[in-house]
């Protein structure tokens, strides 16, 4: 058995979330800073340890105002918490490239186990010679569980932001 070792590409990844905004539109965010390895054997997914870590005050949604109250004791307080992360448990195969990530999700020193649903391109290698593996993630999480509570009520009832985000990310790994 050959230990596979694979960086991300930050150049060609994104990490992402969308939430509700005043109960009818999706507000769409980011994280600009982020770092994710993976180990496996023999370039075998179904066993591979991911890690993953996001500087929480690189969180972008395109607006000042917003990115600089998320980064706030209101929201992430990321003086006390400066970094999100996640480390894989277990892998599943639901089918052919799609998959299963269960694993522990650390935000303001909460831990919860969530799953995340990922399309897996296979291995690919690219113009320059380096192989590469790319994958799709999607998830929802409840920011309540991870102490992000703040909310306004709306005059017309309903709250200002949704309790449900929205995990989406595009991301390709270089073998190293």
């Amino acid at each position: 058995m050959t230990k596979s070792t694979w960086a991300i590409d930050p150049t060609h990844s994104e990490i992402g979330f969308k939430v509700k905004h005043m109960m009818f539109t999706n507000v769409s965010g980011k994280f600009n800073d982020f770092k994710a390895s993976i180990e496996n054997e023999d370039d075998n997914f179904e066993i591979s340890k991911i890690n993953f870590s996001a500087d929480v005050s690189s969180v972008d949604t395109n607006n000042a105002d917003r990115d600089n109250h998320l980064r706030s004791n209101d929201f992430f307080d990321v003086d006390t918490f400066p970094k999100i992360s996640f480390t894989s448990t277990k892998i599943t195969k639901i089918n052919d490239g799609l998959f299963q990530i269960n694993g522990d999700l650390t935000i303001k020193n909460v831990t919860k186990s969530i799953a995340l649903e990922t399309e897996y391109s296979g291995l690919m290698e690219d113009p320059w010679g380096n192989t590469k593996i790319g994958l799709s993630i999607t998830g929802k999480i409840d920011r309540k569980e991870f102490g992000l509570t703040w909310n306004s009520t709306l005059e017309t009832g309903g709250v200002l932001v949704g309790e449900e985000i929205k995990l989406n990310s595009e991301i390709q790994f270089i073998k190293q």
